[in-house]
């Protein structure tokens, strides 16, 4: 995507494909069977992740409407470009130019930033951290963040320069947050400005980890036991929208304040092993985040799950009406 090399399909394979396909006789049922196939082959690696993706979505879930409306929608996605642009012989195509270089880079930096987003899953959160801030750096440097503005330069060479300064500015404050501690891409220098208002305030919620359907009944009893709410949390350290519950959420002090009398566990998942699937087979879930909660009769309040991220103050106010 940046230039710097090139992978494709062998030259002798291409003009083979390329042959066969031109020889193919137009307006008959072999010959476009014939060019869909080679079509198919050569875009095949393109369309086989999401299509991956959405076939392992809907075997989860089992609805099979669901299932052909996304297959339908994928397929007219796809489709329906191709041939617009097709039948316009190609007077909707913009002309080539130096333009489709950047297009390229952005989008080479996009799918950058893709695979350090997969890799959260997976790495320490320091090592993202210092990930996201070489790709911004690097990236900043390229739209001439540190270059002079030439005189009589356009306004989008200005624009561009201005918004890889901040690119910059922002991957030397991850740089420095990372070295202090923080933990945080939203609030990289979280670790170094922390004020005295928040010395010794919680900063989490305190969760007690249990392990498979035996480690959550005896929770259960204990809760039971002792007159309490319980809310369960589904955990794993490769679930994005569990670390954004982590930080964003229950660290709130409303959040907190309604959770004060309620008994927390843990569920994590991260191994994903039997006992895992066990657990998510009791309660119907595919996997985190999931949210369960239980009145003082150890009895679930199945009206209130919540699966996915909810912001605090609608977490806190849906505490408060399943505890009420």
């Amino acid at each position: 995507m940046f230039g710097f090399y090139d992978l494709q399909m062998p030259g002798f394979i291409q003009g083979h494909l390329t042959h066969v396909s031109n020889k193919q006789q137009g307006g008959t049922l072999i010959g476009v069977t014939v060019m869909g196939f080679l079509s198919a082959l050569i875009v095949g690696p393109c369309v086989a992740a999401p299509l991956a993706g959405a076939l392992i979505y809907i075997g989860q879930t089992g609805n099979a409407m669901l299932g052909g409306a996304a297959l339908f929608a994928l397929s007219m996605g796809m489709g329906a470009p191709l041939i617009a642009i097709g039948t316009s012989a190609g007077k909707l195509l913009p002309r080539a130019g130096a333009w489709m270089d950047t297009i390229k880079a952005v989008f080479g930096v996009m799918l950058l930033a893709v695979a350090i987003w997969m890799l959260e899953r997976i790495i320490p959160v320091s090592a993202t951290l210092v990930l996201w801030a070489i790709l911004f750096i690097v990236s900043s440097i390229y739209m001439g963040a540190l270059e002079a503005l030439k005189a009589g330069c356009s306004g989008w060479i200005k624009l561009w320069k201005g918004l890889g300064i901040i690119l910059f500015i922002y991957g030397v404050l991850l740089l420095i947050g990372t070295a202090a501690g923080g933990k945080s891409m939203l609030q990289p220098l979280k670790g170094i400005t922390g004020t005295a208002s928040t010395v010794g305030q919680a900063t989490h919620l305190e969760f007690k980890t249990i392990k498979g359907m035996d480690g959550l009944n005896r929770a259960l009893e204990e809760a039971k036991a002792q007159n309490r709410t319980v809310m369960l949390d589904f955990y794993a350290d490769w679930c994005i929208s569990c670390k954004e519950m982590e930080n964003l959420t229950f660290t709130k002090p409303d959040v907190q304040a309604a959770l004060k009398d309620t008994i927390l566990l843990q569920a994590d998942v991260t191994a994903n092993d039997e006992q895992d699937k066990a657990l998510y087979r009791e309660f119907g879930i595919i996997g985190p985040p999931a949210i369960i909660f239980y009145d003082a009769q150890g009895n679930e309040l199945r009206n209130y799950r919540v699966v996915g991220y909810m912001p605090a103050t609608k977490f806190s106010a849906h505490v408060k009406r399943a505890f009420q």
